[in-house]
């Protein structure tokens, strides 16, 4: 395995957080805070604690205030990747900053996911379950009982080897994508130009194989809503 696999990421950071207003009225997502800690800071600790070296933060909503959070960490390496003028969701987003992140397999994270680990950090876990022979994309998901404050129903099944299927009502043992995935570059050589969701590139990714899951062997707190900042902040008293 080379040694370059996940030293780069991507935070994304540039969605308007709809869901999360009124407390995204004047501020970014990202910078929502859940026990006096911006969403964003979970995940750079997370990536700075498994080695990574660079991170790219795409901006578009509030952007200068993720550009002054920026400015003010001290490491990793951290550039901005501008989407002031057109905001290109998930996987547009990702392929602007592609000549940010190298030839080699990245991290990209939900700036709003917040884990806890298992016995073993979950981005080590990624980084290790890489086969560049056979996948694209790898995905970290949760079961469903280990899903805080997720009231949904999944979003793939998964195979005795790690291989990924879109969950529907035939399949039992569904799984959910946390927002935490290690991806290659070549993921994205077919997709569109412009703005389009990483559903897309997952799509093609599962029509060819090549799209894998690794079960969270910890929690995952979903934090979407006002409401659900409340519950975040319950279950990691204590815990981060």
């Amino acid at each position: 395995m080379s040694e370059m696999i996940g030293t780069h990421a991507m935070l994304l950071s540039a969605g308007l957080g709809l869901r999360m207003r009124p407390l995204t009225a004047s501020r970014p997502k990202p910078l929502v805070e859940v026990n006096g800690k911006a969403l964003i800071d979970f995940g750079l600790a997370k990536l700075v604690n498994a080695g990574v070296k660079k991170v790219v933060v795409n901006v578009h909503h509030f952007p200068e205030q993720v550009e002054a959070w920026a400015l003010r960490q001290v490491a990793p390496e951290i550039k901005i990747s501008d989407e002031r003028r057109m905001l290109l969701d998930t996987g547009g987003g990702v392929a602007l900053a592609l000549p940010l992140l190298g030839s080699e397999p990245f991290f990209v994270l939900n700036s709003d996911s917040i884990w806890i680990d298992g016995k073993v950090s979950a981005l080590h876990r990624l980084r290790s379950a890489w086969r560049d022979q056979t996948m694209d994309c790898l995905l970290l998901l949760c079961s469903l009982h280990k899903a805080i404050g997720y009231s949904g129903s999944g979003d793939f099944t998964m195979n005795e080897n790690g291989r990924l299927l879109r969950s529907d009502e035939s399949r039992s043992g569904a799984v959910v994508y946390i927002g935490v995935c290690i991806i290659h570059p070549r993921l994205f050589s077919d997709a569109p130009n412009g703005r389009y969701s990483m559903n897309v590139v997952w799509d093609n990714a599962i029509a060819n194989g090549r799209l894998y899951g690794l079960v969270h062997d910890g929690l995952w707190l979903h934090v979407g809503t006002p409401e659900s900042v409340r519950l975040a902040e319950a279950e990691i008293e204590g815990r981060i």
